[in-house]
């Protein structure tokens, strides 16, 4: 899939210092409750709903904490009311950036993105400015184990995905339709390939690249502030920084 950038890579390296912070487990019972507010509390008949329960399995969330979050959305328990915003704006070299923001106070995550932009060197956009420059798909990372990259590209064609690619770790980065995410998982658990992660994403079209040690570092800066905001779920980007700068910039 052209245009994939290395931001959800990134994103997966951190993934466990996030768990260890408390932050992935805050974010993913926001999207339960949210779901099952706007879907019913039923997994089976709530696409969104089922999607959110499966990562928050996938992290190793007890039982209790989703059961008490779908209750929280459904009304059975007494809640916070979240609302589902979505910023669009540019980081310093022309890189898109797309937030999707879970909040109870909306001025509250205007303020705190719009200052996340501007302390990095970046600026807000309007709505649909950006986000012409992604595609809505669901995204798959697979191990390969013992197959071959041919074997998988049949099993997961034959359940309507549309592209694979190997990401610079060895894994197999699995593209499909959002329509087609449920029975693309269903194949690759089928095989008994494993599934690191499985999530409806913002794909970009195309990557913009830095190569710039200084402007590189502005915007992972600002993607980590981002990420470090309570309020937001998702940040996606189309930016493509070369492995030698990233190590440049982690080694300082």
């Amino acid at each position: 899939m052209s245009g994939h950038s290395k931001w959800s890579s990134i994103k997966h390296k951190k993934g466990a210092l996030d768990a260890k912070r408390g932050k992935l487990f805050t974010k993913l019972i926001r999207e339960i409750t949210v779901a099952a507010r706007e879907g019913g509390g039923d997994p089976d008949s709530n696409p969104r709903l089922r999607l959110a329960v499966q990562k928050a399995k996938d992290a190793n969330m007890p039982s209790d904490n989703i059961d008490r979050g779908i209750k929280k959305g459904t009304g059975d328990l007494e809640g916070v009311t979240y609302e589902n915003i979505s910023f669009e704006g540019y980081a310093v070299g022309g890189v898109a950036v797309i937030v999707d923001v879970l909040t109870d106070n909306r001025n509250r995550a205007t303020s705190s993105v719009r200052a996340a932009f501007a302390k990095r060197g970046g600026n807000m956009a309007g709505a649909g400015s950006v986000a012409f420059q992604f595609d809505r798909k669901g995204v798959f990372r697979v191990k390969k184990g013992d197959m071959t990259e041919e074997d998988i590209l049949e099993i997961i064609l034959d359940a309507g995905a549309e592209d694979m690619r190997i990401d610079e770790d060895g894994m197999c980065e699995v593209f499909c339709g959002v329509q087609d995410f449920d029975k693309v998982r269903t194949a690759l658990k089928d095989k008994g390939l494993e599934i690191e992660s499985g999530e409806l994403s913002m794909v970009p079209k195309n990557t913009v690249k830095v190569d710039d040690v200084g402007l590189a570092r502005k915007v992972l800066a600002l993607m980590d502030d981002l990420e470090d905001n309570d309020d937001v779920q998702n940040v996606y980007s189309n930016f493509d920084i070369p492995d030698d700068v990233i190590s440049q910039i982690g080694n300082e």
